[in-house]
């Protein structure tokens, strides 16, 4: 009853089928991985987090370039505040503000480094925002590479109004000073005034993002693809194997009506 499983048509439905199933086994597969890695990093970061926060204060000159392992320790740095600038839509504690960055020229250096002195809330305003302290200070906070666009959700933002930049980037904001700017940023571990310190965590993204659930609802589409593809075989295995029975039995569409027109009416 099956020999049609062996005609040209149908060997292209199989291959087919058998390509298809292992294909999305396959990608299902690398999805879950993918979203195991992301929760593994997650892990790990957490983890070095909390290492980094136990781990002495160290140079910045020692803590650069920033690199996995450097990202998130705690440097030291002295200088004098200079430029001070607001980064706008930032959330904290489920609160949108701004971070205040201001930068200060690093004794000795000729470069300047960004500093997030803290977090307010609202609008961004340079009214709300406490003025640097003068004169040399020295600045203790979790060492960030360069923000970039579209990375932890990070935006350009476009069109800001002066004395605002989108992100804590030094390609942002070596065109707004004339001088050179680590690439490079710390977050104070005390925030200056009445600001809120923002933790090193949060300006990293903390958190499982978006794209760590984006890999499993994928994972679980493609084994649904291909449990349908399976279903689908089955299915038109079944119709046509039911469609040569009924052929052999001569029970074609009209054979069938005509049967029926001709079948003697039972009375109770």
């Amino acid at each position: 009853m099956y020999r049609f499983l062996l005609t040209p048509r149908w060997w292209g439905i199989n291959i087919f089928v058998l390509l298809a199933v292992p294909v999305c086994v396959f990608m299902g597969s690398w999805q879950l991985s993918r979203f195991e890695d992301r929760v593994q990093d997650h892990r790990s970061a957490s983890e070095q987090s909390d290492a980094n926060k136990k781990a002495a204060v160290e140079p910045l000159a020692s803590l650069l370039p920033v690199d996995r392992e450097t990202s998130g320790r705690r440097a030291t740095a002295t200088g004098r505040y200079d430029k001070q600038l607001l980064v706008p839509d930032r959330d904290l504690d489920e609160r949108t503000g701004f971070y205040v960055v201001t930068l200060l020229k690093v004794d000795g250096t000729g470069k300047a480094l960004p500093v997030v002195r803290g977090w307010l809330p609202g609008k961004a305003s340079a009214a709300k925002a406490p003025a640097p302290p003068k004169g040399e200070v020295t600045v203790v906070g979790a060492l960030q590479a360069s923000e970039s666009a579209g990375s932890n959700g990070v935006t350009t933002a476009g069109g800001l109004p002066p004395g605002q930049v989108g992100m804590v980037s030094a390609a942002s904001l070596v065109n707004l000073v004339p001088y050179d700017v680590y690439d490079a940023w710390v977050t104070l571990d005390k925030a200056d005034g009445a600001m809120e310190p923002v933790p090193a965590d949060m300006s990293q993204g903390g958190g499982l993002d978006l794209k760590a659930f984006q890999n499993l609802g994928y994972t679980g589409e493609w084994f649904v693809f291909a449990g349908f593809v399976l279903f689908m075989w089955f299915r038109l295995v079944r119709r046509e194997a039911e469609a040569l029975r009924d052929a052999e039995l001569g029970l074609t569409d009209e054979a069938a009506e005509d049967a029926a027109a001709e079948a003697p009416v039972k009375t109770v």
